[in-house]
């Protein structure tokens, strides 16, 4: 599937990696400062902190690289699913299980955009260059993405599509996405620290948003005693395979873009599991890894994030997966779509905004569609100063706090939409928004995000909305940076156009 110039020097490459304990970390500042506050004020600079030494407790998982049809054969074995209590950032979806996966293939790189576009025919991403992984696809288009290089090799699809149905045929031999228990026993590689490398990825070892490293929240004014600082930011995706492998020989499994998997999101299933395949049923589909624009903390091994099957992200993109243990009988989770299949004429336009930036852009929008405006507002309101807001917004989202609203909306269930607007805050939603979403049943209902921020976009922001509203339909949804420019109006336009609102 790569050049074959890769594959041949791929071992050579692998078996260099593993004699080393990778690039040395440099101190780099370049665009170090910081915007936590995304949109809603002025950057400042950032550092980060040290990270806990890994570990290597599965030894038999440490295995002789063997290379098939360009894909390496990842040995099976037992591991320990999740993270445990004490991992910083951790979310409650992360329970840590005992899971035992057999063998498969996996391609050491993401699909690049000329291999998406030779099979497909088409590009759907939104950064340009044929070595560059393929994004902005969704899990449907991932899955027939499978079927169509499975048939032009001459394997038998693994999928069988239907709209917006998909089964998976266990015992055929082409291309697919792995699962959630794969990717994750692939991504550690042996390893059971939040990382498979020692540290927060550092510049030199992953894309990522440079500026974040892991644990940097509590850590912006002291850097003395950190071992991974902040670097540089790249804002793009780099060509698969930049920087050096795991373990295992895989490449980009931290950063570049996220991965979608098989499975459905939902709580793990209670004790040990032998290849699960995820829950029967459920509103969104599992992607992993993180991105060019995530935080370190959203590139953990364990963190889930989860989407709308049918929708894409510059942020998302495809791993191959084929079977080395063939199973037998289908898997068919079925997507139970929340919300109205129609936006409906009532329109609330809830919004939390701390420096203004966000509420200027929610006047806008009722400007243009004279819906109901509706501001979060706290018990007791965020500190007007920015150093202490830090140490405030930080500390609730360490606690995962939800602060008491002083705002409510009384008539909630006259409302088919929620228009919710936010500033991207350590990549996330403020906690106030997770207060509001708690609050009232968003069942029926659909959710159109818009977010202010500083560089970072959505950060995993979509992710933590579709956890707290999980039965409700999410629209499509759109990022300012800051409070806009002279296109502020037009964007606003087209985007309430996407969505089917009047204006």
């Amino acid at each position: 599937m790569k050049r074959r110039w890769m594959i041949v020097m791929l071992a050579f490459v692998i078996l260099t990696m593993l004699a080393a304990c990778g690039q040395p970390e440099t101190d780099k500042q370049n665009g170090s400062q910081t915007e936590f506050l995304a949109g809603e004020t002025e950057k400042a600079e950032g550092d980060a902190t040290d990270q806990q030494e890994n570990t290597n407790t599965n030894t038999e998982q440490v295995q002789e690289v063997i290379i098939q049809d360009g894909f390496i054969h990842i040995t099976g074995g037992t591991f320990q699913m999740g993270s445990p209590e004490d991992e910083a950032w951790r979310s409650d979806d992360e329970t840590q299980h005992i899971v035992s996966v057999s063998d498969f293939f996996m391609s050491p790189y993401e699909v690049t955009q000329a291999e998406y576009e030779t099979v497909t025919g088409n590009n759907p991403s939104n950064f340009s260059g044929k070595d560059l992984p393929v994004e902005n696809v969704s899990w449907l288009d991932a899955a027939t993405f499978c079927n169509a290089y499975s048939k032009q090799n001459g394997f038998t699809p693994v999928y069988s599509v239907e709209g917006e149905s998909v089964s998976w045929d266990r015992s055929a031999d082409g291309y697919r996405l792995p699962t959630e228990a794969e990717w994750e026993f692939a991504c550690r590689a042996g390893t059971t620290t939040p990382f498979y490398m020692e540290n927060s990825p550092s510049a030199e070892e992953a894309n990522y948003y440079r500026h974040y490293p892991y644990m940097i929240e509590g850590n912006y004014f002291s850097q003395e005693n950190l071992s991974v600082k902040p670097g540089e930011y790249r804002q793009t995706t780099v060509a698969v395979g930049s920087f050096s492998p795991n373990p295992f020989g895989l490449y980009d499994m931290h950063g570049n873009v996220s991965e979608w998997t098989w499975d459905i999101y939902g709580d793990y299933l209670e004790g040990e599991k032998s290849d699960p395949v995820g829950v029967d049923f459920g509103t969104r589909r599992v992607y992993r890894g993180g991105g060019w624009n995530d935080f370190a903390k959203n590139m953990r091994c364990a963190y889930r994030a989860m989407m709308d099957q049918d929708k894409g992200s510059f942020n998302i993109g495809i791993r191959l997966v084929r079977n080395a243990v063939y199973g037998s009988g289908n898997v068919a989770g079925q997507i139970q779509q929340g919300g109205n299949e129609e936006s409906g004429s009532h329109i609330l336009i809830a919004y939390f905004s701390w420096g203004g930036n966000t509420r200027v852009i929610a006047e806008e929008i009722e400007e243009q569609t004279g819906a109901d405006l509706f501001e979060i507002t706290l018990v007791k309101p965020y500190s007007d100063d920015y150093n202490t807001v830090l140490d405030e917004a930080q500390r609730d989202q360490n606690e995962q706090a939800r602060p008491e609203l002083s705002s409510h909306v009384e008539n909630m269930e006259d409302y088919d939409v929620i228009i919710l607007g936010y500033s991207n805050w350590w990549a996330s939603i403020p906690m106030p928004i997770a207060s509001f979403l708690e609050e009232y049943e968003f069942e029926g209902k659909t959710i159109i995000p818009f977010c202010s921020h500083g560089g970072g976009r959505f950060g995993q922001s979509l992710t933590a909305i579709a956890k707290l509203a999980p039965e409700s339909k999410m629209g499509e949804a759109l990022s300012i940076h800051y409070s806009g420019d002279s296109t502020l109006e037009d964007d606003i336009s087209e985007w309430l156009r996407t969505n089917g609102i009047e204006q």
